[in-house]
């Protein structure tokens, strides 16, 4: 009997457990599918350890990143951080209703938040920083009210900042810095009583900072950093928030003053109110914050003095507060905050000496007072009791005195820089000792060297990377030898203006890492050196006004990185390398001012990125380069007092970008091009002496930046335009051009007959050209009859660049060779060009020019005396000079046997004249319509 009743007990405990086994069973296998849901959208895992360690014949809680609860074995804890997982998150993980500690931080994670998270009601920790989730933030999180800790940061999620996340009664953080976040901030954040820290840095919220409607007893860091947040800060703000340790409020729009109320925040340690727009003097209770350690306030409009309570933050290390209003001096009592580790009043307009207690702060390791107006001597010595002391800026101030010689006791400095000052004496040897030097900057001062002795000591120097001593008019002496082993590792070298003499060093190419060369402005003299073309990381390059000679070494255009070469006001000779054309990363080239002779190497304009050319005062000559125009991005252009002949080129209206051009004090001729007017952001324009004609464009008048014009001294013609900027110039830029007439108050003739000179002159190639084109045919007519009746050769020697090929091989004149001459005569007389002019030099000739420059606008080619009418009359001109011209060709082609003969020539030229006058007396029944 008893053993029935037992056995009937345990089937009744059985049978009423059966559903709680049953139940485990299940929600612990739901737990395996969601996490094994999880695991199939990654798609990528660097360590694959959910590959190797997730599986079914292992139980779920021993799975790497699981941890399950003690009562009920369910996961309670999913840790996955730093995996370097891709994919997105599954819905299935809503199933994880014991969840309450969620991390996978650091992966890569993407996609949007599933709403079925909504579901882990236990969750407290939730943490998702630094993947690449986008999308909203969910509005949904607000439901999960357990949650303490929230971590969003370093994501993409977009739009504003739900309300809901207010109304998390047990919130302790709440991160969400490092997205694209727009919108303003809740207020509703500042009622969560447990709130601890909030960060929300670097996104684009807006609108004001949301006042503190209740005491925040939890509440130490507010952290609003790089926002766009405008208005002022509450000023009630801090009287809710006594136990507040971080404030950073950096990098926004906010104005106004500080609030008072802060001085109460007695607790606070991290201060930052750095590049807002605040303004008003600094409270005097500032000296209450006796905790505070870091104090940021720069790039405001502070004023005023730096209150002598500051004396009072004795725990303070980082005292910033550059590039605001600051005056008076600088409060001795910073002397005795003897934790000082960083101390920065640059920019800022502090008077008077710096004082010695400041030097005598060991644990100081950068001092920045740049920029002030700061006078006095410096302390002997300040470098005594400064060992942290790693960088020093004192430039930009009305310092004198000698040269501290204490300094290179600071023995951990890496950068000393003091520009801009009025220090005297001698640069010490002694600042080799500093080991660690990176850079020195000693510029624009009034040191002294004897023989530039010290820079022998640099070489101890072996990470320096920066070196400048230029501008110190007492340096003299040659750069020494030993220039070339000072640190591997220097990248700038300026020693501009100093009296350096003597020859560049060879030894300066084995500064091999060196990315600026500045020398200029000293009395350098030789040649360039060669061993430069070493320095193959060099960019910069200015030997300027100095007194170097010789060409330019051809070992320059192995410097492929070089984007500024500047060789001006040398004694520099010969022509200017071709090979220049082969550095494509050039932006500035300066050559002018010395005495380059030859024509611009063609390959110049090769140099797609060049922004300024500047090649003025040398005895340059020949033609400017027809395809000038591939300097599509040029700024400036200055090829003025040189021997530069021909046209202006059209291809320079391609030069859109082009502000500066002057081309004055050459040999320039023909007229001035009709789409100079497409540059359209000239703003200054020299082409004054030289031998320019024809009429001034009427499309300059679209140049409505031109501030500076000049065409005087050169024989245009015509009425100068009113329209465009031209009424704003004076007779000073169209002096010396004595046809030109325009308004009165330039003082020059009125223009009012311009149209019925302009007809009468339209027919000078009537009335001149053909004229003299039949004494010439006459006259060579008579000495072929001549030659031809007596069977005699003329006795006369031909002229150079009239004579005919032939002529110049074998020494035979022929009736041929005189209708080549002929030829060659009516070019000259059509072009108004000789054929011994400068231009023509080497395989170039005045029929080659021709030939090449016959299909382009005719005004580039014939003498613009000839082509002055206006409408129909200077198209029919244009074709009777065109016609001249090609008979002209005709008469001159090489083999003799293909030359016209003398009565095709007189044939044709009376074909000419018969249709122009033709043309001409039509126009004249019909009446001339301006093509203008």
């Amino acid at each position: 009997m008893a053993n029935s009743f037992f056995n009937l007990a345990l089937l009744i405990i059985f049978h009423f457990s059966m559903p709680t086994f049953s139940e485990k069973l299940t929600t612990i296998l739901t737990d395996q599918a969601a996490l094994l849901a999880l695991k199939h959208h990654v798609i990528q895992e660097p360590e694959n350890v959910l590959t190797t360690n997730w599986s079914v014949s292992t139980p779920v809680c021993n799975w790497i990143g699981v941890s399950c609860g003690s009562k009920h074995r369910r996961v309670t804890a999913l840790d996955l951080t730093g995996l370097g997982l891709v994919g997105t998150i599954p819905p299935h993980l809503g199933n994880l209703s014991f969840l309450s500690f969620f991390s996978i931080r650091n992966n890569s994670f993407h996609g949007r938040l599933p709403v079925q998270l909504s579901k882990l009601r236990r969750l407290k920790y939730l943490n998702l920083g630094n993947n690449s989730f986008s999308g909203e933030i969910p509005s949904w999180l607000g439901s999960l009210t357990e949650l303490q800790r929230l971590s969003l940061s370093l994501n993409n999620f977009s739009s504003s900042i739900p309300l809901s996340l207010g109304y998390l009664p047990k919130l302790e953080i709440l991160s969400l810095s490092e997205n694209q976040i727009s919108g303003s901030i809740p207020s509703s954040i500042f009622n969560i009583s447990s709130l601890q820290g909030i960060y929300v840095r670097n996104n684009m919220l807006s609108g004001s900072i949301p006042s503190v409607p209740r005491d925040l007893l939890s509440l130490e860091v507010i952290d609003f950093t790089s926002n766009n947040l405008t208005g002022p800060i509450p000023k009630d703000m801090f009287n809710h928030l006594p136990n507040l340790k971080t404030l950073d409020l950096s990098y926004n729009l906010l104005s106004g003053r500080i609030p008072t109320s802060l001085c109460r925040c007695k607790e606070l340690q991290i201060l930052s109110l750095s590049f807002n727009q605040l303004e008003g003097s600094l409270p005097v209770d500032i000296g209450n914050l006796s905790m505070l350690q870091i104090f940021y306030f720069g790039g405001n409009h502070f004023e005023g003095e730096i209150p002598e309570q500051i004396v009072n933050l004795t725990l303070l290390k980082v005292f910033d507060c550059p590039d605001n209003n600051f005056t008076g001096s600088i409060p001795h009592q910073i002397g005795n905050l003897k934790n000082l580790e960083l101390l920065n009043l640059a920019i800022n307009k502090f008077a008077g000496p710096i004082p010695p207690a400041i030097f005598n702060i060991s644990t100081l390791s950068i001092i920045s007072l740049t920029s002030n107006q700061l006078s006095g001597h410096l302390p002997s010595s300040m470098g005594l009791r400064l060992p942290n002391l790693e960088k020093l800026y004192i430039g930009g101030n009305h310092l004198v005195g000698p040269f501290p010689t204490s300094i290179p006791n600071a023995s951990q400095l890496s950068i000393l820089s003091m520009p801009y000052n009025y220090i005297s004496g001698s640069i010490p040897d002694t600042l080799g000792n500093l080991g660690n030097l990176k850079k020195l900057n000693l510029e624009i001062n009034n040191l002294t060297s004897s023989g530039m002795s010290f820079l022998s000591s640099l070489t101890n120097c072996r990470g320096l990377e920066s070196l400048s001593f230029g501008y110190n008019p007492l340096i003299s002496g040659k750069l020494p030898g030993s220039i070339g082993n000072i640190s591997g590792s220097l990248e700038e070298f300026y020693a501009a203006a100093c009296n350096v003499k003597g020859s560049i060093p060879t030894e300066i190419g084995n500064l091999s890492r060196l990315i600026t060369i500045e020398i200029g402005g000293n009395e350098l003299t030789g040649m360039i050196p060669s061993s430069i073309g070493a320095l193959l990381e060099l960019q910069v390059l200015s030997l300027r006004e100095n007194k170097l000679e010789g060409s330019v070494p051809s070992e320059l255009c192995y410097l492929n990185k070089l984007a500024f070469l500047h060789l001006s006001s040398n004694k520099l000779s010969g022509p200017i390398p071709a090979c220049l054309g082969n550095l494509i990363s050039l932006r500035y080239l300066f050559l002018d001012s010395n005495k380059f002779t030859s024509s611009i190497p063609s390959t110049l304009t090769g140099l797609n990125y060049l922004l300024i050319l500047n090649m003025s005062s040398n005895s340059l000559s020949g033609p400017l380069p027809i395809d000038i125009g591939n300097l599509k991005v040029l700024t400036s252009m200055d090829l003025s007092n040189n021997h530069f002949s021909s046209n202006i080129p059209t291809g320079v209206a391609d030069l859109k970008d082009l502000t500066q051009l002057s081309l004055s004090n050459n040999k320039l001729t023909g007229s001035i091009p009709e789409s100079l007017g497409d540059t359209v952001s000239l703003e200054f324009l020299d082409l004054s002496r030289n031998n320019l004609s024809g009429e001034i464009p009427k499309s300059l008048e679209k140049l409505r930046y031109l501030k500076s014009f000049n065409v005087s001294f050169n024989r245009l013609h015509g009425e100068i335009p009113e329209g465009g900027s031209f009424g704003n110039y004076t007779i000073e830029s169209f002096k010396g051009n004595e046809a030109l007439c325009g308004a009165s108050q330039l003082h020059l003739p009125s223009c009012k007959t311009t149209r019925k000179n302009s007809k009468a002159n339209a027919k000078l190639i009537i009335y001149i050209a053909l004229p003299i084109a039949s004494i010439i045919l006459a006259t060579t007519l008579i000495i072929i009859i001549l030659r031809r009746d007596s069977m005699i050769q003329t006795l006369t020697i031909a002229t150079i660049g009239y004579i005919a090929p032939e002529y110049g091989i074998e020494g035979i004149v022929s009736i041929k060779g005189d209708v080549y001459s002929f030829g060659i005569l009516m070019m000259e007389t059509i072009t108004g060009k000789k054929p011994t002019d400068e231009m023509f030099a080497g395989e170039r000739s005045l029929k080659s020019w021709v030939t090449e420059s016959i299909s382009s606008p005719l005004n580039q080619v014939v003498d613009t005396n000839l082509l002055s009418g206006i409408g129909k009359e200077h198209v029919a001109t244009n074709d009777c000079a065109l016609s001249i011209l090609q008979v002209g060709l005709e008469c001159s082609v090489e083999l003799p046997d293909e030359r016209l003969d003398i009565k095709e020539i007189v044939l044709k030229l009376k074909k000419i004249k018969a249709k122009f006058l033709k043309d001409t007396e039509l126009i004249r029944q019909r009446g001339n319509h301006s093509f203008e």
